[in-house]
């Protein structure tokens, strides 16, 4: 959007999110960093707007006066929003945290996923092959990101993977609601964190995993340009250099149950992690011995203390 409206040489740009919502701090957050001087206009914001149209019941009516194509309607009294990766779903009757969502008269709200217990009876298998931390072959075809997150919507929206229903906080102070549908994404997000279970440096995730509130919190708040994300993504990227191979699963009404892992950089090594006798003798089980003795003696040392002091 601020590319075309740089080209355009436009001064402002707008959207439609609320003034109760996160949307409108990422779209605005993410224009101020990639163009300073442009104007953000936010109809919600304005009061003479509010005025007119106090919520989203007179909306809904506006539109359906005007013939004005919406998919939020009396009859499907929430608001959705859909990109490549997943639909949310908020307001409306989703506003009570009681409403089930996933009750079966509610079932024509879900566009993406079959529920769990109408899911195939069979289980149906999925080879992602990794290079680098990006999948890039499904079942041995070779695809794209793109087509690789189509493919993935259809097979866990077909199992009825990927539904969350939650209540967040949101940056600007309240908590609200939400229900999710992201079949492909916790497909990909599951056989991702599987793959790197073999092939990354212990060290090296604990360092990543401690990082992941905080790069999750940046992106959800609206930081996406901002240096400090920036910074955080050169690790990221670092640590998947070596997050190759293939990862199999198992689909099941809800479930991605993991059926295999394997990698030609694997740092499994089955000879050391043996229980039977180690062949390569890279591991003496005797030092054990002096590990845990030295590991143990602060805890010896504060039980002392704590006895002493009875």
């Amino acid at each position: 959007m601020v590319d075309i409206a740089i080209a355009e040489g436009a001064t402002a740009i707008a959207h439609g999110a609320t003034g109760k919502g996160n949307d409108q701090v990422r779209f605005e957050l993410n224009a101020a960093a990639l163009t300073p001087d442009i104007k953000v206009i936010a109809p919600w914001r304005l009061e003479e707007f509010r005025n007119q149209f106090p919520g989203r019941a007179e909306m809904i009516a506006y539109a359906e006066k005007h013939d004005i194509p919406v998919t939020a309607s009396a009859a499907k009294p929430y608001s959705m929003d859909r990109n490549l990766l997943h639909i949310s779903y908020e307001s409306g009757v989703l506003e009570d945290p009681w409403f089930d969502p996933s009750a079966p008269e509610n079932k024509g709200m879900f566009l993406l996923s079959n529920a769990p217990e109408d899911a195939p009876d069979e289980a149906e298998y999925l080879e992602l092959e990794f290079e680098a931390g990006n999948c890039v072959a499904l079942n041995g075809e070779q695809l794209s990101p793109l087509q690789v997150m189509e493919k993935l919507n259809e097979l866990g929206g077909k199992h009825g993977i990927g539904r969350v229903d939650m209540v967040e906080n949101r940056f600007v102070g309240m908590k609200s609601r939400g229900v999710y549908e992201t079949p492909g994404g916790t497909i990909l997000f599951t056989a991702h964190r599987k793959m790197e279970s073999i092939t990354m440096d212990r060290e090296v995730m604990n360092l990543r995993d401690s990082l992941i509130t905080r790069y999750a919190t940046l992106v959800y708040n609206g930081f996406w340009f901002a240096p400090e994300r920036v910074a955080l993504q050169a690790l990221v990227h670092e640590s998947q250099k070596n997050v190759s191979g293939t990862v199999r699963v198992k689909l099941y009404k809800g479930n991605i149950i993991g059926a295999g892992v394997k990698s030609p950089v694997s740092l499994y090594n089955p000879d050391i992690a043996t229980m039977e006798a180690d062949p390569t003798q890279a591991y003496d089980q005797g030092d054990a011995t002096g590990f845990i003795r030295l590991n143990a003696l602060r805890l010896k040392v504060n039980a002392g203390v704590a006895q002493n002091h009875k």
